[in-house]
């Protein structure tokens, strides 16, 4: 008997694969999030390159995918590193990883802005604190020490009226961005490495704050 197995426990990935690679990565995301497989399953890393040339990772939570246009949404402080990176270079890489259903995602492809108003709808969900935070917060740059970061969140706290203060507005210089899939890899893990791993790619030309898609075309990877 063959080490191998002719089809790993999850035929997610099994021939005839789908012309598309949205629908599929929109089940995945499903299934992740209602089965609570772990923690986060919104979780995912996110690399950038900034002006200088320099890598940079790291995990922020998607909150929103267009399926039909194929990107997904992350929130964020614009003046952080990575709001930097993305002002000077809107591109990003992404990984999904849930280990307990041994599923991998990849994207890469084009950044935009969010609207505002797709901005300002999210920003309404946020529970109070972290709606504080978030103003106050200068993401990445240095603070002396955690006591005088929590000095200047209860100074805020205080100025919106602590929990039962007016509604804290969303500053501009925090809101939603759009990764644009260019590229889509899936991947399902199976017994001694015999691994599922697709690859779907399309161009995109940029119309406005939008982007025009040609058609996937696809191919299997080795693991």
């Amino acid at each position: 008997m063959s080490l191998f197995s002719a089809l790993p426990d999850d035929p997610s990935l099994s021939d005839p694969l789908p012309t598309s690679p949205l629908p599929l990565l929109g089940r995945w995301m499903h299934e992740a999030c209602d089965g609570r497989v772990q923690r986060n399953p919104t979780a995912m890393t996110l690399a950038t390159v900034g002006e200088d040339g320099d890598l940079s990772a790291r995990v922020v939570l998607w909150r929103r995918y267009d399926e039909e246009s194929g990107f997904l949404v992350f929130h964020t402080n614009r003046e952080s590193r990575k709001g930097e990176a993305l002002a000077e270079r809107p591109e990003a890489a992404l990984v999904m990883h849930w280990d307990a259903l041994q599923r991998q995602v990849r994207i890469e492809g084009p950044v935009t802005v969010s609207p505002d108003a797709e901005s300002d709808d999210y920003w309404e969900t946020r529970d109070r604190a972290a709606q504080i935070a978030a103003a106050v917060s200068a993401q990445s740059r240095l603070i002396r020490s955690r006591d005088d970061l929590l000095q200047r969140l209860r100074a805020e706290e205080e100025r919106y009226g602590g929990e039962e203060g007016p509604p804290v507005p969303r500053p501009p210089h925090w809101g939603g961005y759009r990764v644009w899939c260019r590229h889509v890899e899936l991947w399902v893990g199976a017994e001694g490495r015999a691994h599922d791993r697709v690859l779907w790619s399309r161009a995109l030309e940029a119309s406005g704050d939008s982007f025009h898609a040609a058609d996937w075309s696809r191919m299997r990877l080795q693991p």
